[in-house]
């Protein structure tokens, strides 16, 4: 979730024990500051240990060269520019506004977009992104980019006119709405490498299209064709329109792309009628996020393009309204780049704030597994588990004629989903959100919901309130993930907590002064725990976790705490060189041979870490550090060379998105929200005077055109 559009009064009221006392309980014996900040901070106890880990390095140590960082790390910076290490070059490709084909204008400074123009070229505040191949021979050359277009800058976008029409108040005009809806969704473009080193988008690509929040899309899995999605356009609950609010993303073995719907229920309107999914989620109450819902009952509206998005009840069922709309949203969205084919919403695969969707290590005969947290103070993480068994004759084979979504039938549509609970002894358990599941008090789930017994949509539906009746951890954030493919290690951002309060206390107020008991939402008490250890905690931290074989159990601990250097909760003991706070993107590097890059991506808002750098890329090797006798996190203070700082963002961004060609010499990232940037094609150039901000994705790559990072 961007900082832009946080909105701190939405917290997740169950009374489950947060992970932060889960933390705070596992290190009581071993306080590793002063002031008491408990945390799982030893060698987690079990198979995921000190030991553990230490054996695993030694014997990887015998039998190959450790991987090594290749490049020193960079200071901060505070410029209208990107920074890299010396040696490298950065590239902008793709700003926001670029047109996909000959249906669009190029780009200049006081371009006034229609709904037109804006439908047929990349969308606005680039985010989680993922390649993928047109052949094999060219892999690291062309490829299809899929790119999630997150939400807009209303300032930026109708910058010529002076800004939006009626922002805060008032009906919106249609177009202004439309061209502000064609903005949002995913973007997918044909990118090419010419003998230069120099990328390029290729205009007029087949591949080139947008997917946006009014695109037709299928509903599939258990929600679909229930009750609970039936609306005015899709009577029978099988059809719904666009994607909205995609954040992170992910991607499949069989070559499909994973967007993700994170804060798209303020997008919806319900004043009467609200359901407990509603509240839970966060629908609007009064005006959706850009009052879209105003320009209902426009002369020009379409099939109700605008009515759909106030969800009150109006007519005498679900088939005569759009009460069940935003029912219809929440899920991971999968699309196939190769073909243009009909998205499709996996419902299964649960109904929350989903930052991302992450495919777990894949062993053939065995389960596909996707990761995915609820990017919300106080919300879970969650893992989905197919029924059917991995055959590897379903991998991807860039080039073949495959229908792809049938494959993502096959493995999405049927399986469980679980929620996880984090122990104070550095173990977990992964809890069943299925209808006989049994809760805490010894109910069945689908009885504490007041569902049927068989009814698996009504706990898709309420995916949320599942979790909190069968006991999961509350986390700071969950934000982005990342796999081991090797070891199967799991790691996910935790990027902060502001209203994390200490142990055995409770918080009066949230962040905006308002008090927590008015607002009738949110966490009444959230005091620290074991994963989630800091009260107040603005840094966030990366957790790492393995599971265990044949059981429904993990083992975790935390990787690396955020702080800046001269905190006193500065527990992983970061320098000047590798401060950080807020983290967000996270991307596991495979270089071979059971090593790898973990690359970490930054969305500070804390002033002790942003008065010294922008936001930022940082890179270690996991296989190079190991925790030490009282560390607080698997990286500490004598790692600190292994953690580096590797690029940083203009002024007022967000740097978000990874991708890194196979061939590793060619790393994209995206730069969301810029200040006053880019100036031009160099990304690293300094913006002087006023610019358009722009949204763009930048390529970073070696002068030598040798492999990056290492």
């Amino acid at each position: 979730m961007s900082k832009e559009i946080e909105d701190h009064r939405l917290l997740n009221r169950s009374a489950n024990e947060p992970f932060s006392s889960v933390l705070e309980t596992h290190v009581s014996r071993r306080r590793v500051m002063q002031g008491g900040l408990g945390m799982a901070a030893m060698a987690m106890l079990g198979g995921f240990g000190l030991s553990g880990l230490a054996g695993r390095a030694e014997a990887a140590g015998a039998e190959k060269t450790p991987l090594s960082l290749a490049f020193d790390a960079i200071r901060g910076s505070r410029t209208d520019a990107v920074v890299v290490p010396e040696g490298y070059t950065a590239q902008v490709l793709i700003p926001w506004g670029t047109p996909l084909n000959g249906q669009a204008p190029g780009w200049r400074e006081d371009l006034a977009f229609t709904p037109e123009i804006q439908a047929n070229s990349v969308g606005m505040h680039h985010d989680g992104m993922h390649h993928f191949a047109l052949d094999e021979a060219s892999a690291s050359r062309r490829f299809v980019l899929a790119m999630n277009n997150e939400y807009i800058d209303q300032d930026a976008l109708w910058a010529p006119q002076g800004g939006a029409t009626n922002a805060k108040e008032g009906k919106r005009p249609a177009d202004e709405v439309r061209t502000e809806i064609n903005a949002h969704g995913v973007t997918l473009v044909e990118l090419a490498k010419d003998d230069g080193g120099r990328w390029r988008h290729v205009a007029d690509s087949a591949y080139n299209r947008r997917y946006t929040s009014a695109t037709e899309m299928a509903l599939s899995g258990p929600v679909a064709g229930s009750d609970y999605v039936r609306t005015r356009f899709s009577k029978d609950g099988t059809l719904t329109r666009g994607t909205n609010n995609n954040c992170a993303n992910g991607y499949t073995p069989w070559g499909t792309y994973l967007t993700c719907e994170e804060n798209w229920p303020g997008y919806f309107v319900k004043d009467e009628g609200r359901e407990r999914d509603d509240d839970r989620l966060g629908v609007a109450t009064e005006r959706g996020r850009y009052g879209w819902e105003t320009a209902a009952g426009d002369a020009g509206e379409r099939n109700d393009e605008f009515a759909r998005f106030n969800a009150t009840p109006a007519g005498a069922s679900a088939t005569e309204d759009y009460r069940n709309e935003p029912r219809t949203f929440g899920y991971i969205v999968e699309i196939d780049p190769y073909t243009g084919a009909r998205a499709v919403k996996r419902t299964a695969l649960g109904r929350f704030r989903h930052e991302g969707c992450w495919p777990g290590k894949l062993v053939a005969g065995e389960p596909v597994v996707f990761y995915t947290g609820h990017d919300s103070r106080n919300e879970y993480i969650y893992k989905f588990v197919s029924e059917a068994l991995w055959d590897p004759a379903d991998a991807n084979r860039p080039g073949a004629e495959v229908d792809r979504l049938a494959l993502g039938d096959k493995y999405m549509d049927k399986g469980t989903l679980y929620v996880a609970r984090f122990d104070a002894d550095g173990s977990g358990e992964w809890l069943p959100l299925t209808p006989d599941a049994e809760t805490r008090d010894g109910r069945t789930l689908a009885e504490a919901l007041g569902l049927a017994a068989d009814d698996q949509a009504g706990v898709i539906i309420h995916t949320c309130d599942a979790a909190d009746l069968m006991g999961a951890t509350p986390m700071d954030r969950p934000e982005w993930g990342a796999v081991d493919p090797a070891s199967g290690e799991v790691y996910m951002t935790l990027t902060n907590n502001s209203d994390r309060t200490a142990e055995g206390t409770a918080p009066t107020f949230n962040n905006d002064g308002t008090e927590i008991e008015d607002l009738g939402v949110g966490y009444a008490t959230a005091p620290t725990n074991a994963a989630n250890p800091r009260a107040g905690n603005e840094g966030g931290q990366v957790i790492r976790w393995r599971e265990r074989v044949g059981a429904n159990r993990f083992d975790w601990e935390v990787f690396v705490f955020g702080a800046a250097a001269g905190d006193a909760g500065n527990v992983s003991g970061l320098t000047e060189l590798n401060q950080f706070a807020s983290p967000d993107g996270l991307h596991y590097d495979d270089r071979g041979d059971g090593q790898g890059i973990l690359w970490i991506e930054t969305d500070n808002g804390y002033a002790n870490v942003t008065e010294y750098t922008n936001d930022q890329v940082l890179a270690v090797v996991p296989q190079n550090v190991g925790r030490a006798e009282g560390d607080a996190s698997v990286i500490g203070a004598g790692d600190q060379a292994q953690l580096r700082r590797f690029a940083v963002g203009p002024n007022g961004c967000e740097v978000t998105g990874i991708v890194i060609t196979p061939d590793k010499t060619a790393m994209f990232i995206n730069i969301q929200h810029p200040g006053n940037w880019p100036a031009g094609d160099d990304a690293t150039a300094e913006t002087q005077g006023r610019v358009r901000p722009r949204a763009s994705t930048v390529v970073i790559q070696r002068e030598d055109g040798g492999t990056i990072g290492a």
